[in-house]
């Protein structure tokens, strides 16, 4: 290939999300819900394995600095049980090894068993048998609990295992002879192989932050982060902000967050710190959370040191009408942009080929559904006037999607990076990497019109009665944090400090509403109410009466579960 038909290559980024919320009860240290370590064992090592079984293949990675935090706990815990026989702070694994199991027919013991329900039915249950057997004899029992006296300690103990196979990642069930021979077994499970699985389990969260690591000091990926507990930054500066895109949109009863702009800075520091710690070096890029920008975030996040961001395409349409440049062609979307005098580089995300991927391609045969995705981006760079200019990016979870594909994704994504890392028209790079072409000129505009990747709003997070009431229980939260912090002494104003981190992130506010169903919103009220009350216990303070009680409780039934959202809002009328 000649230099000049490198030079014209239109860059394709994909820039994978790794984020959940910290699930830690932090007075207790105990788990409220498995998300991490199970996303950890089937997605985040899996993601590892394309990458390093294809060395043209780069990408973006982006963590959120408080799953790195809990990565390092979980590996701590499971070292700790494995050599010292210290208990596992999370119910679910720890039920895995654990010899006392729940009485059969006890609450605890149907609760568990239950809990083991919560996987993908067709792609994680379904495909097994053995657990497809399981589950359909738990259901029956649930149905009719006179059969409830059956279901004996076997019964669980053979649950659980399956339960954390079907989480395995695919490159485990297809290169480790312990998992294949557990699985060929298929029930009547010994305490040795409970914890044969936990060592699989053991080696495979050891194995993130060194293989990640490693790949990003080779330069074959480069790694981002989100500020620390994963707020929304324009939010915790100015309320208002959501108004830029949702003019009529309701604000929360309280002006202001209290001292956000000193918080906003603080999620990003304490980042930086986490960040620099579990990989050892800084990184160039900060997908703010949720992708909510606003021009003082940009303001924060340059003076931070960053040198790009990024976010969803709607909020770049809504920035181009702001300055009168509705007649812009579509091409302006894959370029890359400044605003004002801030200094770091902005992206946005092509929503309509990153949902293909979130809410498509799932059922389509991987090879057709690459191809279709090639098209997309061929017709998008013959289209560019300027293809060694344009920067395609998609955008999106490195780890929800992949359950409702055929085996994890798995051929799906070798299929993605071999054909694009390939393609004589396409350049498959990093953010980093882009902003050092010289071909890259950011387009200037004066003013980035505030929102986040969904809709182009802050609507997922407030504006809504309950997202509202969310933020108002927040912030006299944080004035209580404000008038008593100075009185504590300096542990417990560390504890107090990172308590109030948890209660800021974004993943609350994300599932308050009717709109989403009912069992998400129980878990993630319940959950949101425990870390409030907790800051008031660690402020020694009165916890409110009004936090023992529920205050959200959904009904909807949204694509996905609600865990992913399509990045334009539904046409009127339209699902």
């Amino acid at each position: 290939m000649s230099s000049k038909e490198q030079k014209n290559k239109a860059k394709v980024v994909f820039c994978w999300h790794m984020h959940q919320p910290d699930y830690r009860d932090r007075l207790t240290g105990e788990y409220y819900f498995p998300w991490t370590y199970l996303h950890a064992i089937k997605d985040y090592t899996d993601m590892l394995v394309h990458l390093e079984d294809n060395p043209k293949a780069r990408v973006v990675v982006n963590f959120a600095p408080i799953l790195l935090e809990q990565l390092d706990d979980y590996q701590s815990q499971i070292d700790a049980y494995l050599k010292q026989g210290s208990a596992i702070r999370d119910p679910m694994l720890a039920a895995l090894v654990q010899e006392d199991l729940p009485e059969p027919g006890s609450e605890g013991f149907l609760e568990l068993a239950n809990n083991c329900l919560r996987a993908h039915r067709d792609r994680m249950i379904e495909r097994f048998a053995p657990f497809a057997f399981l589950v359909d004899t738990l259901e029956q029992s649930n149905n009719n609990p006179q059969q409830q006296c059956y279901l004996n300690h076997q019964f669980l103990i053979d649950l659980l295992v399956w339960y954390h196979l079907s989480w395995l990642g695919e490159n485990q069930r297809r290169d480790d002879s312990r998992i294949t021979d557990l699985q060929e077994k298929a029930g009547g499970y010994s305490d040795q192989d409970r914890r044969e699985l936990l060592n699989v389990i053991a080696e495979q969260m050891s194995a993130i932050k060194p293989r990640y690591r490693q790949l990003q000091e080779q330069g074959r990926i480069e790694l981002a982060m989100s500020p620390y507990a994963h707020p929304i930054l324009p939010l915790l500066l100015d309320f208002r902000s959501l108004l830029e895109a949702m003019p009529d949109a309701a604000l929360p009863k309280a002006a202001e967050y209290p001292g956000g702009d000193e918080r906003a800075r603080w999620h990003l520091t304490k980042g930086l710190e986490v960040f620099k710690d579990f990989f050892g070096c800084r990184p160039a890029g900060c997908w703010a959370s949720e992708g909510a920008l606003s021009d003082d975030t940009l303001k924060l996040l340059s003076e931070s040191g960053f040198q790009w961001t990024a976010t969803g395409d709607s909020v770049l349409h809504n920035s181009l009408k702001h300055t009168a440049n509705e007649g812009q062609a579509p091409e302006n979307l894959h370029k890359a942009y400044r605003f004002g005098e801030h200094s770091v580089t902005s992206f946005f995300r092509d929503d309509g080929l990153s949902d293909l991927i979130g809410f498509q391609y799932a059922d389509w045969h991987a090879e057709d559904a690459v191809g279709d995705l090639i098209n997309h981006l061929v017709a998008i760079a013959e289209a560019s006037k300027t293809p060694e200019d344009c920067v395609i990016s998609i955008i999106m979870d490195g780890e929800n999607a992949w359950e409702y594909y055929p085996e994890n994704a798995w051929y799906f994504l070798e299929a993605l990076y071999r054909r694009i890392s390939d393609h004589p028209q396409l350049d498959m790079t990093t953010y980093a990497a882009a902003l050092a072409d010289p071909q890259v000129k950011p387009v200037p505009l004066k003013h980035l019109v505030a929102g986040s990747w969904v809709y182009g709003t802050f609507s997922t997070w407030m504006g809504e009665p309950d997202k509202n009431l969310a933020w108002d229980m927040l912030c006299s939260a944080k004035a209580v944090y404000d008038r008593v912090i100075d009185t504590l002494d300096p542990e417990q104003q560390k504890e107090a400090e990172l308590q109030l981190a948890q209660c800021e992130g974004s993943d609350w506010f994300w599932w308050f509403g009717d709109y989403n169903p009912s069992d998400s919103v129980r878990d993630f009220d319940y959950l949101y109410r425990r870390h409030l009350i907790n800051l008031y216990r660690l402020l020694e303070q009165p916890v409110p009466e009004s936090l023992q009680h529920a205050f959200s409780r959904g009904g909807g039934a949204p694509a996905a579960g609600g865990v992913m959202r399509r990045g334009h809002a539904p046409a009127e009328g339209g699902a």
